[in-house]
């Protein structure tokens, strides 16, 4: 059954949801987070206290797309293409965890990116 959360950044509020993957459980136990973030093209990514291997690795994602990558212990958001993209792909930098979806217009964080400094992601 997913799980509602809530993704703050600046002024920009999304709703979500987490997938029922092993990944998306622990990212589940480690709610709430708050941290600062970083971008990689169209993707917002941050480390996150969990430490978990890959489980159904993708090297491809959707707008809108949530995901966990391994090599960091990051969070990530997926809004557009990144840098590693070709054509209309949205491309990691390596293969990611799925972990759910964004539910509302997940392109806001363009702007949102650019005003805020950190990244708020609660339990519904």
């Amino acid at each position: 059954m997913p799980r509602a959360i809530r993704i703050t950044v600046g002024d920009a509020v999304l709703n979500a949801e987490l997938n029922d993957s092993r990944t998306a459980q622990s990212v589940w136990e480690a709610l709430p987070l708050a941290c600062e973030f970083n971008t990689w093209g169209d993707e917002i990514y941050f480390s996150i206290p969990v430490e978990i291997g890959p489980e159904d690795a993708q090297a491809t994602v959707q707008k809108g797309d949530l995901a966990y990558w391994p090599p960091g212990h990051a969070f990530c958001i997926f809004y557009g293409r990144t840098p590693a993209s070709a054509g209309d792909e949205i491309r990691p930098a390596s293969p990611v965890n799925p972990l759910g979806r964004v539910l509302d217009e997940v392109t806001i964080l363009k702007k949102a990116v650019a005003k805020a400094e950190q990244i708020k992601i609660e339990k519904v």
